[in-house]
């Protein structure tokens, strides 16, 4: 695996370029600063849970506050007291399916601060260009530990490992020549036992694989890539992985007795299509319009309530290209 530290102007050298399109991936270490940025995050969802713990302490759903516990702890207790993981209450995108005009979500200004962080779009600018887009197919992802987490009905845990994919693969065609790029940010350490990132190195040269719908995702047949060649991704806290959107990847189950902690972001060129034109995203950075790039989080909360509310008056839109009837999903 290739980890990279940057310097202070954070731009990529052409070796660290050449390994990202040669491997269809690259560690950056010590591009996003834990205390000035990760930390606010932190405490920002710390309120969010403790809104979140009150909720359903009144609706009757948990049994205790757990007020007494730290993030992670608390977090993981709520979810086994009332069987279910409620990590849509948490994330700043929506759900494919059934929004409601109520469906929760969370667009902070602390989350703002990360997707917009200087020294992370200095970083992207050195793949795609000057020209950034924030593309809204983007999640945070709390994986609950495996040994204490709420399952299925059949059996499976639930917000367990994700499963085999390829960003491309998870959205409409009309995003196959966007230059889409992929940013894991682990908010904690990301140790293979937490259930890192793995991946395929040069799978991103085989092309766009069939995702078939699982479970309320999209995933791949285990026999159209090479499951043989995946390595685990370990990262450390203010550090990215950056992908080629066609590198298959996926994360190994939490196995720790904490919570794994991340961000999954994706940028595109400005003027490129996002891939999921229902969801707003927004100009993060660009030298030629600057007065174009969107600086206050109160307004990008605006805009994906302004979404939230025109997609639950209407018919779930096709976000992917496979139906489960597809001859290599039987």
């Amino acid at each position: 695996m290739n980890k990279v530290k940057v310097s202070n102007i954070l731009k990529l050298t052409n070796q660290q370029l050449n390994h990202f399109e040669t491997e269809g991936y690259l560690v950056v270490e010590d591009v996003i600063d834990p205390i000035t940025v990760l930390d606010p995050l932190v405490k920002e969802y710390e309120g969010v849970l403790n809104n979140f713990a009150n909720e359903l302490f009144g609706k009757g759903e948990i049994k205790d506050l757990y007020q007494d516990l730290d993030f992670s702890e608390r977090l993981t207790q709520i979810y086994i007291d009332s069987g279910k993981v409620h990590n849509q209450y948490f994330d700043f995108s929506l759900p494919q399916t059934g929004i409601k005009y109520d469906t929760p979500m969370w667009h902070g200004p602390a989350v703002f601060n990360v997707l917009t962080c200087p020294q992370l779009l200095d970083v992207v600018e050195s793949v795609i260009g000057s020209e950034i887009y924030c593309n809204p197919v983007q999640h945070v992802r709390f994986k609950p530990p495996e040994q204490y987490a709420p399952l299925n009905e059949d059996g499976s845990v639930q917000f367990g490992a994700t499963k085999w994919h390829q960003d491309n693969g998870v959205v409409n065609e009309d995003a196959d020549e966007t230059d889409m790029l992929t940013v894991w940010v682990p908010v904690w350490d990301a140790s293979e036992e937490d259930g890192c990132l793995h991946l395929v190195p040069k799978s991103h040269k085989d092309g766009l694989n069939i995702h078939c719908p699982i479970e309320g995702t999209v995933a791949m047949p285990d026999d159209v890539f090479k499951k043989q060649d995946a390595i685990s991704i370990p990262m450390k806290r203010g550090s990215v992985l950056l992908m080629h959107r066609l590198t298959c990847h996926g994360s190994l189950p939490n196995l720790s007795k904490r919570i794994r902690w991340s961000l999954d972001l994706r940028y595109n060129p400005i003027g490129q299509s996002s891939g999921r034109l229902a969801f707003p995203g927004f100009n993060a950075k660009s030298s030629i319009n600057p007065d174009t790039v969107l600086k206050n989080p109160v307004i990008w909360d605006s805009m994906w309530k302004d979404a939230r509310k025109k997609l639950a008056a209407q018919e779930d839109p096709d976000y992917n290209r496979w139906s489960s009837d597809h001859p290599a999903c039987a």
